[in-house]
């Protein structure tokens, strides 16, 4: 494969990044499954410890803690300026700007989250693109290492509507 991607598969990348956002904002746990292969891992590097979310049992904490947290319902994750650099045959990096709409009763809405996404995805023997790994981060730290006085993450607290639950 040459290292650049075929509009097919740019496509196909596209619409499960897609896919992945609809069935976040409308608390569809199996459409998330389905965008990640068995062995996927989702991680959150936001707060002061990182969340690993491990495979599709990892999906289902994920979507249970989110889905559970008071101001969740009505988000919306808006996810563009997607570049895509071929790893090999059949994987993919890729990163996008990705923000997050909170829309509960009468506009203005809140810019509940801005940040990025590092994902790999991996093309399966049928042609499908899921997701093997999903990182989530805020607009800080090492991303902005280019500009003075920054480069340097600061952990932020867990806001209590999002404390984990232990089951």
């Amino acid at each position: 494969m040459k290292n650049r991607l075929a509009i097919e598969d740019r496509l196909a990348l596209t619409d499960l990044i897609a896919a992945y956002a609809w069935s976040l904002d409308t608390g569809d746990v199996e459409g998330m499954i389905k965008c990640f292969t068995e062995d996927c891992e989702v991680r959150e590097e936001v707060f002061e410890d990182p969340d690993i979310w491990p495979g599709h049992q990892g999906i289902r904490d994920f979507a249970d803690h989110y889905f559970g947290a008071p101001g969740f319902a009505g988000r919306q994750h808006h996810v563009t300026q997607t570049q895509f650099n071929v790893v090999d045959d059949t994987h993919v990096s890729m990163r996008s700007f990705a923000f997050v709409t909170e829309c509960e009763g009468e506009p203005p809405y809140v810019l509940r989250f801005t940040g990025y996404y590092n994902d790999i995805a991996e093309k399966q023997a049928d042609g499908e693109w899921l997701f093997t790994r999903r990182v989530i981060r805020l607009w800080d730290g090492e991303i902005l290492q280019n500009f003075p006085e920054k480069g340097q993450w600061e952990p932020r607290k867990r806001p209590a509507s999002l404390m984990l639950r232990k089951k």
